[in-house]
């Protein structure tokens, strides 16, 4: 289950793939100045990223009446992300591994993994429309370590 909303910033933007641009240059600019290496940089923008993209096309139906709010917080040691939409939601539990059987061949299925696997947190509401993402700034001494691929 998922905590509260980090008290920080809430950005809406309408159900589009080019509208993930203008939240990464607010969040870009605030990673800068917490001081993320660009290893910490690269996870956070592809988590985000892929996360946006499934918000749109599997969540919103790339519905552009429909919205996608992104609620982020950012410290020096952590940066906090919730993302929803307004879809019906989904069991991501449900969602093939891309690294086995016929995944592997198939051109999409990878975004959640790759969440997952930038991310050192995630997790879904119970809905499935809302995910969460915690990246730990790993060029602070004692920050949680990196937490392994899941499955």
């Amino acid at each position: 289950m998922l905590s509260k909303l980090p008290s920080g910033v809430s950005i809406v933007v309408k159900s589009s793939s080019s509208a993930v641009k203008e939240v990464w240059r607010r969040i870009l600019s605030e990673l800068e100045d917490n001081n993320f290496g660009s290893e910490d940089i690269f996870a956070i923008h592809l988590g985000l990223e892929e996360a946006f993209i499934n918000a749109v096309k599997h969540g919103n139906k790339y519905d552009t009446d429909k919205k996608v709010t992104i609620n982020y917080s950012i410290t020096p040691d952590e940066v906090e992300i919730f993302m929803t939409d307004e879809g019906q939601g989904f069991d991501p539990d449900l969602v093939p591994d891309p690294r086995y059987g016929d995944n592997i061949y198939k051109l999409g299925g990878r975004g959640l993994f790759l969440a997952r696997a930038y991310m050192d947190l995630t997790e879904f509401n119970q809905r499935g429309n809302c995910i969460r993402m915690v990246r730990f700034n790993s060029e602070k001494p004692g920050t949680k370590a990196k937490r392994p691929i899941r499955r």
